[in-house]
């Protein structure tokens, strides 16, 4: 596992910074996703719901990579290249509503679908790199 360099861990663990999930499809071409996410214990978290494209894709294994852009400074980001380690349903509802608190500053994430079955992923970084 890569560890983030140190001065880009704010904008993992501290900024309110969008990322742009790259996942490959069964093709082999690429698709992106803004996305909301964490890093804890040394691996990025995103969240999806069952059937959408990105959850397809986000399969144990996967190769992903993520661009997070400093919200204070477009000029400056970091990209992180790793692999899913795990997708589960376990822990998923929790983990979307921490991420709506972090980003929609609410206790609940209000924003599912009927019936939607929420995934929590897991991104084990293998190399970290950025500018700014």
């Amino acid at each position: 596992m890569a560890n983030i360099p140190e001065k880009y861990l704010d904008l993992l663990q501290r900024k309110k910074a969008f990322a742009a999930l790259a996942t490959v499809m069964p093709d082999g071409s690429p698709q992106v996703t803004p996305v909301w996410f964490d890093y804890t214990a040394g691996l990025v978290r995103v969240n999806t719901a069952r059937g959408r494209v990105k959850a397809r894709n986000l399969k144990a294994g996967a190769a992903v990579a993520l661009a997070i852009t400093d919200p204070d400074n477009p000029y400056r980001y970091v990209q992180v290249r790793g692999r899913v380690r795990r997708v589960t349903e376990q822990g998923a509802v929790a983990h979307i509503d921490s991420l709506a608190k972090k980003y929609l500053g609410q206790d609940k994430y209000t924003n599912a679908a009927p019936g939607e079955v929420r995934l929590l992923c897991e991104i084990e970084p293998s190399s970290a790199s950025g500018m700014g």
